[in-house]
This record gives structure tokens, sequence and C-alpha cells, in this order.
């Protein structure tokens, strides 16, 4: 099968690549994550070319007379239109966290290779002949389902790869093999930022094969490491309730539902997570007034959260059947009013910060009748 027959919204660019590189090279290739998703059929969201032949100085004047923006310091990285070209390279592992590496340019595609996390991610496909080179054993993985490292000393030098194997697991549907699982339990991930752990969690919440990624979170000790929470027998429940909750997510708060029934299961605060994850402030706003309860809500305990807030924002909606009773009890995009009148509470002779609390006095007056 010749993947450069396959139609992509990337097919003129690629063309255009072929058009300028041919007069320099016969050894361009499409890399990286850009193959594999080719051969599973997903579509692309950004295309990696790797160029051999060119020395970095015609390069560098090539990419600049197209008017490419360089965008790899010294990793000749440069951008042009949707497309990133890079010079192959290998990297050592010289100082702390995913980027403290020394780069340098390589010439065999074997070597430049060695330097992908997973053998799936290493494929290169040849952009003048659509000649595919599987140097470490990529398509039979992709063929098993499975995630597999390449090589384990440069695998451990980069601990962000215990992330990604995660996110690819859930986003893939991937089993990751167990000789890469026992080496990512012994890498130690607390050199990497912060921020960074938590922009890998969201993009690990939206996977379409969620329950993967959280069996791995589970293995891997993830809970404990990132949020210094015991899991222990409580997994199975935490991965049934995400899963059943799952449909229900609104996509306008997507990324915090995790974090909401997690910490619900395990009675845990989010608000200290977030301080150790150096969270963005609007995770810290929306879950300063979000209340939790455990096992089911009755309608007068639904109304008692729609007295400060739409049943829409409070994260607890993702629970079944929650979203049709609190539209049934006219509190899905509205705060409950319970037909209480502002006006006649003043006319009752309340002012300033008193008319707050006889409001609220009289709505939970007219909540008891649920009870």
């Amino acid at each position: 099968m010749n993947l450069l027959h396959t139609s992509t919204a990337y097919d003129n660019e690629i063309q255009h690549a072929v058009t300028l590189l041919r007069p320099y090279t016969k050894r361009a290739y499409i890399v990286g994550g850009s193959v594999r998703d080719l051969h599973l059929g997903i579509a692309l969201h950004d295309v990696d070319i790797e160029v051999y032949d060119i020395e970095p100085s015609a390069f560098d004047v090539l990419m600049r007379e197209v008017g490419a923006v360089g965008v790899g310091k010294s990793f000749f990285v440069y951008k042009l239109g949707n497309i990133d070209f890079a010079l192959p390279r290998v990297e050592r592992k010289v100082g702390l966290g995913h980027k403290g590496f020394e780069v340098s340019l390589c010439e065999n595609e074997k070597e430049a290779s060695k330097r992908r996390d997973f053998s799936m991610n290493a494929m290169m496909l040849n952009i003048f002949n659509g000649e595919l080179l599987d140097l470490w054993g990529g398509l039979e993985s992709l063929k098993a389902k499975r995630i597999e490292l390449i090589d384990e000393q440069s695998f451990k030098e980069d601990s962000l790869r215990v992330f990604r194997s995660v996110q690819f697991s859930a986003r893939l549907g991937f089993k990751i093999e167990p000789k890469t699982l026992q080496v990512m339990r012994s890498i130690d991930v607390s050199d990497l930022s912060k921020p960074r752990i938590l922009w890998e969690f969201e993009k690990l919440f939206k996977a379409t094969y969620l329950h993967y990624g959280l069996y791995y979170m589970y293995r891997l000790d993830l809970f404990e490491k990132c949020f210094a929470c015991k899991v222990d027998n409580r997994f199975l429940g935490i991965a049934r309730a995400l899963l059943r909750c799952k449909k229900n997510f609104e996509e306008s708060t997507y990324s915090y539902y995790f974090f909401y029934i997690v910490a619900n299961m395990l009675g845990c605060n989010p608000l200290a997570w977030f301080k150790t994850l150096q969270a963005p402030n609007h995770y810290v706003i929306f879950f300063k007034n979000q209340p939790f309860f455990e096992g089911e809500v009755s309608d007068y305990e639904l109304l008692h959260v729609a007295l400060d807030m739409p049943i829409k924002n409070w994260l607890g909606h993702c629970k079944v059947g929650i979203k049709e009773r609190a539209i049934r009890l006219g509190i899905w995009e509205s705060a409950f009013s319970g037909g209480v009148d502002v006006q006649e509470v003043i006319r009752d002779g309340f002012t300033h910060a008193a008319i707050a609390q006889e409001l609220r006095r009289r709505k939970m007056e007219k909540i008891t009748q649920w009870k």
C-alpha cells in the first residue's frame, strides 16, 4: 500500500515539499506520528518531514528563501505552512527535564529514528517514491495494537514519555507492552514541570479509550506521584464512574470532570492538587463553589445546588439522569428562583446584604416540599 496515495488535507503541501526538495536529495521522509496515523486511517493533525543529504547552511538558505520560519533553535527545525521540516538528528541527555538534551546531526536513518519513543512512531515514509522504512517493528506494533519502546536507555532519558504512553493508550486503545511498562515504572517523573504534566492530563481526559489511560495511570502509580493520593482498591470504582459519566460531559468544562469525579470518590481536596500542579487560575475559580455528594443526589439536594448556580455549571451533573431531572425542575439553564420576587423582599423592609440573605431563606423554604 502506497500511503502517499492516501488523500489528506496536507496533499498540496506535501507535493510542494517534493518539488522543493527534489533538486537536493532523494531522502526526505514523513516521520513520527503522521506515518502511524496514515496507517490507522486517522486524520493528520500535523506533518513532519526529515531531510537528508543537505548541509545545514544550504538547508537554512533554502528554508529562508521559501519563507519558512525557524522554530527549533539549534535543532534545525523550520515551519512552512502546516509542515515542519527538519534535519535528522540524535539527542544526548545533558540536563534535567524533557528539554535537557544536546542535539547533533545524523545522516543514518536507523540512528536518527532510534531517538523516537515508540516503534509505532519511528516509521519513515519517503515523500518521493512512497517507500516505507520500518526499522524498529512499527507495523507489527500497530497490527498488535501494542505500545513498545525502541531503546531502553534513551527512552528512560525523557520522563515525559511515561505520560505520552498513557495518552497514546487512551487515544488509540492500545496496550502497553509489559517490558515497556516495567521500564516506565522505574522512571522518576519529578523532573517534569507541573504545567506540562497537567497539559498531558488534559489531553488524556478527552481520549476515546479513557479507560485504557486510567488503567495505566493506576499501574504506573501516577495518582500517587502526581496527586499524592492512594487509589488502591478504589480504582475500579473510579474508572466505572468516569466511563458512565463521560457521555454527559459538557465540552466547555471537559478538562474539569476528571478532577471532580476522582476527588469526590477519594474524599480529596482538588484545590490542593491544582496548587501542586501549578494549574491556571480558572481551575481554582471554578472549583471553589463546586459541592460534592456521595452516592445518589436527591431532587432536594439538586435544588440546593441550584440556589447558587444552574445545574449546567455544576460538574456533578455528569451523573446519569441528573441533566434530565434538572431540566424537569427548570434548573438546568438557570439557578433556582422558587418564584421569590426580590421587589417583594425589599417592600418587606429588607436592605443591603439582608436582601440576599432573605432571598435565599425564602428560596430554601420553597425547597422543603421536595424533602
